[in-house]
């Protein structure tokens, strides 16, 4: 039985990363040619880097992840540690972590709605208020998952002896989630630099609200080129980066869990 499972997922691993290991191979290919190997080069990483739209796309997401990023830590950090000490409602888990669930179509369509309803202008602003509201979930889940085991006692020690709810919060409560507040905020700057849909329904026109994602799913339309596939390489290998560093921060806990 422990052979099969292994068989099962490894079949599953090489289903789900040889082919970006093969995107990866061709964005180094000197000929460009999905088909035909003619040399190692590094030539589409430069001319990526030459790409005047790219790069200002590419600054577009880090700024959008940037910002939404330090939002949802905060604004979740809060939301876990008010609920953690809250008395436990199934009802209150499933409004907080829906925005994980529903699909992310459905929130971009809501979102752009509300936006319209408010008569809110889009552009850049849009899309980090939006990813704001899809990554508050995703930090709440992730930090309260550290919190499962929280020692409260420690806090009320601090209190008693004379510490206000700042101050113990600054020196006791902080310094011992800091790592779960930190892997939540690499995932979600991970999950709002790879994020397409709702930045897509709710960006303004032009190429000064235009995120990565958006970017290259503009190129594609006219086929995949070694560029795609270089810059695909690059944020491939930035997005394992930061999901690794997030799991080893909160010691390979499932958010929600």
């Amino acid at each position: 039985m422990a052979r099969l499972l292994n068989l099962h997922l490894g079949a599953t691993f090489v289903f789900l990363y040889v082919p970006i290991a093969v995107l990866m191979a061709l964005s180094f290919n000197k000929a460009g040619l999905p088909t035909v190997w003619s040399g190692f080069s590094l030539e589409w990483y430069g001319r990526l880097a030459g790409n005047p739209k790219i790069l200002a796309s590419a600054w577009n997401s880090v700024i959008v992840a940037g910002i939404s990023t330090a939002a949802a830590t905060v604004i979740g950090t809060m939301l876990a540690l008010g609920v953690s000490r809250a008395r436990p409602s199934s009802t209150r888990d499933a409004l907080l972590f829906a925005p994980m669930i529903i699909p992310d179509i459905v929130l971009a369509i809501a979102l752009l709605s509300f936006f319209t309803l408010i008569k809110f202008t889009l552009g850049l602003h849009s899309i980090i208020l939006a990813h704001v509201v899809f990554n508050i979930a995703f930090v709440c889940a992730v930090v309260r998952a550290r919190l499962s085991g929280f020692d409260w006692s420690l806090t009320e020690v601090s209190r008693d002896l004379g510490a206000g709810h700042f101050t113990t919060f600054w020196r006791i409560t902080l310094p011992l989630i800091l790592p779960s507040v930190i892997a939540a905020a690499l995932l979600a700057f991970t999950l709002s630099i790879d994020e397409f849909i709702i930045a897509y329904f709710t960006a303004g026109a032009g190429q000064s609200s235009t995120t990565l994602p958006m970017q290259i799913y503009s190129m594609i339309r006219f086929g995949v080129t070694p560029e795609i596939n270089a810059m695909a390489s690059i944020v491939m290998f930035v997005s394992f980066v930061l999901v690794f560093l997030a799991q080893r921060l909160n010691n390979g806990r499932i958010p929600g869990a």
